[in-house]
């Protein structure tokens, strides 16, 4: 993805620097889209399906907020889009700054306690949670329906979606599962094909005109490697901790100062799980939204073809790159977790 960032900043150099030079309300238009990126790849309290510019009306429908402050207060984020733009709770007030809210005065003033601004405990559905859910609902309903025809004739030749998730089923437990796992891998399938399938389904779902960046989010690549990291230290045998904390073969000085790059080494799986996962999804983003925006900059100033028809070749193209990595990212991420986890239960001898 490096190599395709390097490119739209290349294209945008080299398209729009004589275009800013003829006209300088060009520039406005791609601090515009500057900002329509960076909205694309934030989360959100209001989930906007598309915008009319020119009557100033966003078409879309607001979340519910879920705060704890002293209490529970639960409302619509629409309370933070009219008006003063100020939340009215009983006697607290709330804004919204940025994605996250922080209570506030009555005239929307945020609250600075000791160099801090105050903010109450957030459950709000975000756009976000809003994707993880329809996501969640889709798996259950596919896969329980899929478990039910196999419970009626185990020998029953799949249909529609079962005939493209199977061998991906079978892809994960013979080419991922077994040779990183070994003999325990059947205890892992459960969420080896979790964590496959949501990042898959998250990743396709984030190429939709919905705009969901679900597994661009750290706080959702985080749990995520949460959940590997929880996974593979609490099912590491005695030769996985003993590799860890007293390295046999070593000599006594030497372990303790591999010691604490060894404890270390745990907690940067998860790290690296976490950021390779988050790097490539908000990198994907925005390549593709990166290319799309040189057409709308180009198009008052150049004729149909040309590098018009470039940027959108090359649009559509990165585009079905994403396709392939959205399952990419989905097998790195599951092929590392039962790497980590099969260097936490294999015995010595299968190492």
């Amino acid at each position: 993805m490096r190599y395709f960032q390097f490119l739209t900043v290349a294209l945008f150099v080299l398209f729009t620097s004589k275009v800013f030079a003829a006209n300088d309300s060009l520039q406005d238009q791609s601090l515009k889209i500057k900002k329509t990126i960076e909205h694309h790849l934030l989360d959100d309290h209001y989930f906007t399906l598309f915008e009319d510019e020119e009557k100033s009306r966003i078409y879309g429908f607001p979340l519910p907020v879920i705060l704890i402050d002293g209490e529970l207060k639960i409302f619509s984020s629409s309370e933070f889009f009219v008006g003063n733009r100020v939340a009215e709770q009983g006697s607290d007030f709330y804004v919204l700054d940025h994605n996250k809210i922080y209570k506030s005065n009555k005239d929307g003033k945020k609250l600075l306690i000791k160099n801090k601004y105050v903010k109450p405990l957030d459950f709000s559905i975000t756009k976000n949670v809003v994707g993880l859910l329809l996501t969640a609902i889709l798996m259950f309903y596919i896969f329980i329906r899929m478990a039910k025809s196999y419970k009626s004739d185990y020998n029953k030749v799949p249909r529609g979606l079962g005939r493209l998730l199977e061998p991906l089923i079978l892809f994960v437990r013979d080419e991922i599962a077994m040779p990183n796992i070994g003999r325990e891998y059947k205890r892992f399938m459960p969420f080896l094909l979790s964590v496959f399938f949501l990042i898959w389904t998250l990743n396709i779902l984030g190429l939709t005109p919905f705009g969901f960046n679900v597994t661009g989010s750290i706080s959702v690549t985080f749990c995520l490697s949460i959940f590997t990291l929880l996974l593979v230290n609490l099912n590491g045998n005695k030769n996985y901790w003993k590799h860890i904390l007293w390295m046999p073969g070593v000599p006594y000085p030497v372990r303790f100062i591999l010691l604490p790059i060894e404890v270390l080494g745990i907690f940067s799986k998860g790290v690296s799980l976490m950021i390779r996962l988050y790097a490539n999804n908000v990198a994907g983003h925005t390549v593709i939204m990166g290319f799309i925006a040189i057409i709308y900059l180009l198009n008052e100033k150049l004729t149909i073809g040309g590098s018009i028809g470039i940027s959108m070749f090359l649009t559509i193209f990165i585009y079905f790159i994403k396709i392939l990595a959205a399952f990419l990212q989905a097998y790195i991420f599951t092929i590392l977790s039962s790497l980590f986890i099969g260097q936490a239960v294999q015995t010595e001898s299968e190492h």
